[in-house]
């Protein structure tokens, strides 16, 4: 029997975590796993009503401060009702998003906040990962396509181009200093050439 496993999707805004995340879930399932397949910000009835309160809306809506605050709220009751729960049940649990973009959106992009962010993880999550997929991909490429799907939760889109590059950044340094358990894919590629280096991980 496999053991469970905690497995994370990152990367910026339009780089295919979504795609990559459903398809790693449904290859995981034939090979006879339980899995679940959440996401962040939401993943539970709570943070899916806080989903909506971060995505959308004026890019300058809420302090960054706030932001951190909103998220992490966010992450507690999805680790509550659904990760946690899902994980003791010996399911696989596969999150499109979860700390690692706050530490990038919240902790190295809105401000200095990097400590803030990690003490309250610290104290409210406590929780990392087993491993941690980061696709990596061109922001300009990226940004077009996160746009293009007119979702209206593109608040984070509409910092522009400069944020992207700023968050990319962000996500490379964490891969570097965490590679016990982040695994950087190129995500310039077709989607099954990723999906195809990535269930090397199954």
């Amino acid at each position: 029997m496999n053991k469970p496993r905690f497995i994370t999707f990152e990367g910026i805004d339009g780089s295919g975590k979504s795609t990559q995340s459903r398809r790693f879930a449904d290859q995981l399932r034939a090979q006879g796993q339980d899995v679940v397949l959440t996401r962040e910000p939401g993943g539970s009835p709570g943070a899916e009503e806080i989903r909506q309160l971060v995505l959308t809306g004026d890019p300058e809506r809420w302090s960054p401060e706030t932001e951190i605050l909103l998220f992490t709220a966010s992450r507690r009751d999805h680790l509550e009702k659904t990760i946690e729960p899902a994980l003791a049940a010996g399911k696989t649990v596969i999150s499109d998003r979860f700390a690692d973009s706050t530490r990038v959106y919240q902790g190295a992009t809105r401000g200095d906040l990097r400590a803030m962010v990690d003490n309250l993880h610290k104290l409210m999550i406590g929780r990392e990962p087993d491993l941690t997929f980061i696709i990596d991909m061109d922001p300009a490429t990226a940004l077009e396509r996160g746009l293009a799907r007119k979702s209206g939760e593109d608040r984070f889109e509409d910092f522009g181009l400069g944020f992207q590059e700023t968050l990319r950044h962000g996500f490379l340094a964490l891969a570097h200093a965490n590679p016990d358990r982040c695994i950087l894919i190129d995500g310039n590629r077709t989607p099954d050439q990723i999906a195809s280096e990535i269930a090397a991980y199954a």
